[in-house]
């Protein structure tokens, strides 16, 4: 029986780059290929970084944002509003509102939105942690920042119903953003005009 690859050290390099999103056999073979053409220490320093990366990458204990250390720089800056917190269903959409520069307030990372036909449920996002950070005070606001999807919609609503006890302004999206729309692929005029106009989220479902 024929292999397709001359070495099983390329096969095996080639099958885990195409266990990546978005790349298939014929890209991860180019991606390997171009390795083998850089220096030892180039490739050895790429494999270091996914290591080191994976090791030691920690969560922000407060919004759960991605960080070298317990809080996250976006946390620990105190030029920020504490006052304001932008709900995001990933670390994706944290950078993509940053690029706006048209919030300067705290952030809140869930994990994931729900989705029913995925197995996710409310228990499997961080709300309650965002609920504790609201009943603890200082809150003021809470822009809920999530896709355009029918499933950022139920978890919006869910989040609107779970912060309803306490009396806060609870803001979205204006929808620049249309419906459909994954968050992090909005350009970033849209998004920030959105986060500019945002409006009271209870307004969004009244007849």
């Amino acid at each position: 029986m024929n292999r397709p690859y001359s070495s099983a050290l390329l096969e095996n390099a080639v099958n885990e780059f195409a266990k990546l999103p978005g790349i298939g056999k014929k890209t991860a073979l180019r991606l390997v290929l171009h390795l083998l053409r850089q220096e030892e220490f180039s490739v050895e320093n790429f494999g270091n970084a996914i290591i080191k990366l994976r090791k030691e990458i920690k969560y922000c204990h407060v919004c759960h944002n991605i960080s070298d250390s317990d809080t996250c720089s976006l946390c620990s800056d105190p030029n920020r509003d504490d006052s304001i917190i932008c709900v995001v269903e990933n670390i994706k959409e944290v950078m993509v509102i940053e690029n706006t520069h048209q919030f300067k307030g705290r952030y809140h990372v869930l994990g994931g939105v729900i989705s029913p036909m995925d197995g996710i449920g409310p228990s499997d996002l961080e709300i309650d942690s965002l609920v504790k950070r609201v009943s603890e005070g200082g809150i003021q606001e809470i822009i809920l920042a999530l896709s355009a999807t029918m499933e950022g919609d139920t978890t919006n609503f869910y989040i609107f119903r779970k912060l309803a006890p306490y009396n806060i302004k609870i803001s979205i999206l204006a929808r620049g953003v249309s419906v459909g729309d994954e968050l992090e692929y909005t350009d970033e005029i849209t998004l920030g005009r959105s986060i500019i106009n945002r409006m009271p989220f209870n307004e969004t479902f009244k007849p």
